[in-house]
């Protein structure tokens, strides 16, 4: 019998025991309800003009709090985080090829383009990498660019199968998805709770979604957010975090995985059938998001001096 020395017996069973997703943190305790959080968001949310759900927890204690965190919300463009699961997960499977140029289908036709929209400027047999048309549909939240991948990957009823095999009850696409003409009427392009968008943020944040090596490819992309003006302008511009927005005339939505100086927190904020449907920097919608992203960064960070500028 080889004897082994006990200095050398814990470094080879740490060695033999399976890895943590290449780098991945690993699974956080559940939520439980931080008191003096959720009594300051309940403070910012009373008289709000629309109905609010939030969903916020920090990976490393498990504190957090919930407003209306299980129910049906407009995604608007946060559904672009299922259309990206969905597309790493083909490409994993060898279904499609990120590397591969596709060339801009004439049959596109999309009449809410915004002028970041890159693609909305392509003609006909233009051709880009499809991982650089998953980059526009993140970065800069291109429309043109998410409906083609969603038409690439076979179709909202696609990724609605994969949201229901992997445990999303309510997340669902509804736009161009046969079935879902009633659900497109109540919520538009998409579907979501706060619990379960902040979930696909954590699962990707964590390792488990798709893969490890995707998650990470896909977490880079979404720390590179141009739509900065809501949650994200109420954090030090040194701390990193993936986020998502989404935005249309009745509801303003935003989840953001923060990579703190306090430690990981995820946080999910939607409006639905808001009365302020303007556009300007100050809409309702936007400085209710402004403000619960400054107070749970200030709550999970509160020796932290930086303010953001007027």
């Amino acid at each position: 019998m080889i004897r082994i020395p006990r200095l050398v017996l814990p470094l080879l069973l740490a060695a033999a025991a399976p890895l943590h997703a290449q780098g991945a943190a690993p699974a956080t305790p559940a939520m439980r309800t931080d008191t003096a959080l959720a009594a300051r968001l309940e403070g910012l949310v009373r008289g709000f003009g629309g109905e609010v759900g939030i969903y916020v927890r920090h990976l490393g204690t498990g504190a957090g709090a919930e407003i209306r965190a299980d129910e049906v919300f407009p995604t608007a463009s946060m559904i672009k985080v299922p259309i990206l699961l969905t597309l790493y997960d083909q490409a994993e499977h060898g279904k499609v090829d990120l590397d591969a140029r596709v060339a801009y289908p004439d049959t596109l036709h999309y009449r809410y383009g915004e002028a970041t929209d890159v693609v909305g400027y392509m003609a006909a047999g233009d051709t880009l990498p499809l991982s650089e048309l998953a980059f526009l549909m993140l970065t800069v939240s291109d429309n043109f660019a998410s409906l083609w991948i969603q038409g690439l990957v076979g179709g909202g009823a696609t990724v609605n199968e994969w949201l229901a095999a992997h445990g999303f009850e309510h997340t669902r696409v509804n736009s161009r998805t046969a079935g879902r003409e009633e659900a497109r009427s109540a919520y538009g392009w998409g579907q979501t709770t706060p619990r379960e968008i902040a979930r696909a943020l954590v699962m990707i944040r964590e390792g488990q979604a798709v893969s490890p090596r995707a998650s990470q490819a896909m977490y880079r992309m979404l720390t590179n957010s141009y739509w900065k003006n809501a949650a994200l302008s109420q954090l030090p511009p040194t701390v990193q975090a993936a986020s998502k927005q989404g935005f249309v005339d009745h509801s303003r939505s935003e989840v953001l995985l923060v990579n703190a100086p306090g430690g990981d927190y995820v946080l999910a904020i939607i409006t639905r059938n808001q009365t302020d449907t303007s556009y300007t920097p100050d809409n309702e919608g936007t400085r209710l998001i402004q403000a619960v992203s400054r107070a749970v960064y200030q709550h999970f960070n509160p020796g932290d001096p930086w303010r953001p500028l007027r």
